[in-house]
């Protein structure tokens, strides 16, 4: 069974030809519970996302910022498993057609097995992985396993990094290259940094592939902005802080619809 990573680039290619960004969600899987989960992603995909990334929940998320820790709490709490993930990706992607990647830490897939989830995520129709902490120089047998499965290698590039790390970084990723717009955690913020553009700038004069940007972009004004220099806009705490502040969970998914919808018009330019 192969994976996605082709419909992923097909996705990101058909938004470029429409002339405006891909919009990415993530949303943790697990949260409120798995089927919560499952139906957020779905919602969040049928109100405009292009593509979403599952998350899978870990008790030390480094990259990601205090609401997203809540609801990976919440989502560790209820028992989430692994196959919790596949699940989701699976249901998520038989239900929309879309592209559906994980978001991991690395000690999760060591621990489980590289070869067992690569071939169980492909198997779910997964399109890959984004992998923040995997140092690209250790990523050898990951992205052979990916590669034989089908599955796209989305790896993480900072301001800080130097041209030379930007080379060897996105000559080893495929998919996207995920372009962080500052350093520290995710998180909504009142205004994108503005070194997410020059960095965007400095990673297009070496790949081909994709750049998307995330951390801080929350609302359709900064979806727009990063838009206009971003081959993909990346939203996550903005979905996941719709989702806690609700009522209750079927308030969370629609939520989580109506700000994609707001999202897909930002990245159109329509607002």
């Amino acid at each position: 069974m192969s994976g996605n990573v082709r419909l992923l680039s097909d996705t990101l290619a058909a938004a470029k030809e429409e002339g405006r960004s891909a919009l990415i969600a993530y949303l943790p899987a697990g949260f409120p519970t798995v089927d919560g989960g499952i139906e957020a992603v779905k919602a969040a995909i049928e109100g405009g996302a292009d593509v979403v990334e599952v998350g899978l929940p870990h008790s030390d998320p480094v990259l990601d910022g205090p609401v997203i820790q809540t609801a990976d709490d919440i989502a560790l709490r209820g028992g989430v498993r692994i196959a919790d993930v596949m699940r989701t990706v699976r249901e998520a992607h038989a239900a929309t057609g879309a592209p559906i990647l994980v978001m991991t830490y690395w000690n999760p897939i060591d621990r489980y097995g590289v070869e067992r989830f690569t071939a169980e995520l492909a198997e779910a129709g997964g399109a890959g992985c984004i992998l923040p902490d995997l140092p690209v120089q250790e990523s050898a047998l990951w992205r052979e396993h990916a590669e034989k499965h089908g599955l796209a290698t989305v790896f993480v590039v900072a301001p800080s990094s130097k041209d030379e790390r930007l080379a060897e970084i996105t000559a080893a990723g495929s998919g996207f290259v995920y372009a962080a717009s500052l350093m520290g955690v995710t998180g909504t913020r009142e205004s994108v940094s503005s070194q997410a553009e020059d960095l965007v700038r400095r990673t297009r004069a070496i790949t081909d592939i994709p750049v998307c940007v995330g951390l801080g972009v929350s609302n359709p004004a900064q979806a727009a902005e990063v838009a206009r220099f971003a081959d993909g806009v990346i939203v996550g705490s903005a979905f996941v802080k719709r989702m806690l502040d609700a009522s209750d969970d079927a308030a969370g998914v629609e939520a989580v619809r109506a700000l994609a919808g707001e999202l897909a018009k930002g990245v159109r330019g329509q607002v």
